[in-house]
């Protein structure tokens, strides 16, 4: 357990956050909260290791707005809860919102819990100021690729070290190119990973979050989101192909823009491009 309680505090090691417990809709919750200024809520995907995977982009955000990142419950330091479907998220989130926010936050959503972001927003509107999704499979029809769901087989079966860096190669556009860059985050985030992996519960609440967040959200429903909204993709997504979003761009009209040289999760592997994405939609709203 020590050495999980390291590699989390490496990731976070010179990031400009502090970590606290809220109880959310009953549930013990692992948040980071760091800068100051208008609420921006970073809401990670299916990931073992939760927010800290926020941790590239923190520094680069927080000069004007006040960052908060949960971790889902389940996921990273956060207890779990029996079934996480989307009146359980709904539910936690909803109260997360009450404890860290003063006003409605810009929301950004990756991922799996993209696709839980997209639903809350169809029916809590109200609660948010905007929504970036990217890499959510649930905006669109989705198959999963053969590729990925044996990579996930295999690592959820045996959360090993060789298992997990499958899993990267798929995740990341270029996984050499950043082990050159961060070499010492990225060893911490994928130890990390693979500790937080052989948890029962979160092993539990990855197999619940692809069953039920891969599944398309009704076109009725993502009719219904009111808040600006808008896509942002990496261009070689492995995991949830471009297309998905250009697909959701044209039925929907919503935004998309594209980072080039990344995978399925540009905010590590492109940061700066991603700040400058979010800071230009700011801009626009």
């Amino acid at each position: 357990m020590r050495a999980a309680t390291t590699d989390r505090e490496r990731l976070l090691a010179g990031v400009p956050v502090s970590e606290r417990r809220l109880r959310a809709a009953g549930v013990s919750t692992a948040v980071l909260e760091g800068g100051a200024g208008p609420p921006l809520l970073l809401l990670h995907g299916g990931i073992e290791c939760g927010g800290v995977y926020w941790a590239p982009l923190i520094s680069r955000l927080a000069g004007d707005r006040r960052i908060i990142a949960p971790d889902v419950p389940g996921l990273g330091e956060s207890d779990p809860v029996a079934k996480l479907d989307a009146a359980a998220f709904a539910s936690w989130f909803d109260a997360v919102l009450d404890a860290t926010c003063d006003e409605p936050p810009e929301l950004i959503a990756h991922s799996l819990l993209g696709t839980a972001a997209a639903r809350f927003a169809a029916d809590h509107g109200e609660r948010l100021a905007s929504l970036v999704v990217y890499g959510a499979p649930g905006i669109g029809p989705y198959r999963m690729p053969g590729a990925l769901r044996v990579a996930a087989i295999r690592f959820s079966l045996r959360p090993t070290p060789r298992n997990h860096e499958r899993f990267e190669r798929l995740a990341f556009s270029d996984l050499d190119r950043l082990r050159r860059r961060e070499p010492e985050w990225l060893a911490a985030f994928s130890a990390y990973n693979v500790a937080r992996a052989k948890v029962p519960h979160v092993k539990r609440t990855m197999g619940r979050l692809v069953r039920s967040e891969t599944k398309q959200i009704p076109e009725a429903d993502l009719r219904r989101i009111e808040v600006p909204t808008e896509l942002v993709w990496g261009e070689r997504d492995r995991f949830v192909p471009l297309g998905v979003a250009s697909e959701a761009k044209t039925r929907l009209g919503w935004p998309l823009q594209v980072i080039g040289g990344a995978g399925h999760v540009p905010h590590i592997e492109q940061p700066d491009a991603f700040v400058r994405t979010t800071r230009s939609r700011s801009s626009r709203a």
